[in-house]
């Protein structure tokens, strides 16, 4: 099977591949069942306290809205917690710091807490991470 069509049974979606799934060109570039995280949703859940306009705010609240609707998020637990010093081991040896990358690192644990792909728009974000198999999603521009 080639790598095209071979898709994950589950995967982790983070943040910037929840946001731009209405860009995606369809869901076959996803795992067949696709999960989101906690801190995901913590992190939809701070973007429309950010955002300086009230268009930006409108869409950032969709997003928001989308994601509670459409996922019950995996938490991030105990074991997620005992991963997320790996993670941070494995991103000071990039030379990166854990704190720089908080919400991404902890996504990450969870993912490597449940032995999950993560699937991203943002690989380099994930880069170095021991136990962390990232999948690139690419958006249309």
């Amino acid at each position: 099977m080639s790598a095209a069509i071979e898709r994950h049974s589950k995967g982790i979606l983070d943040t910037s591949t929840v946001i731009f799934l209405n860009r995606l060109p369809g869901m076959q570039v996803l795992p067949l069942v696709p999960l989101i995280t906690a801190v995901t949703m913590a992190e939809l859940g701070a973007g429309p306290l950010a955002a300086k306009t009230d268009i930006e705010r409108a869409r950032r609240q969709a997003h928001l809205q989308q994601a509670e609707a459409d996922f019950a998020p995996l938490p991030f637990d105990a074991e997620a917690a005992r991963a997320f010093g790996g993670v941070a081991a494995s991103l000071r040896e990039t030379g990166r710091k854990a704190a720089a990358r908080t919400y991404d690192a902890m996504i990450a644990a969870v993912a490597v807490a449940h032995g999950l792909p993560i699937y991203t728009c943002n690989p380099r974000d994930f880069e170095g991470i021991e136990g962390l198999e990232v999948v690139p999603v690419s958006i249309p521009t």
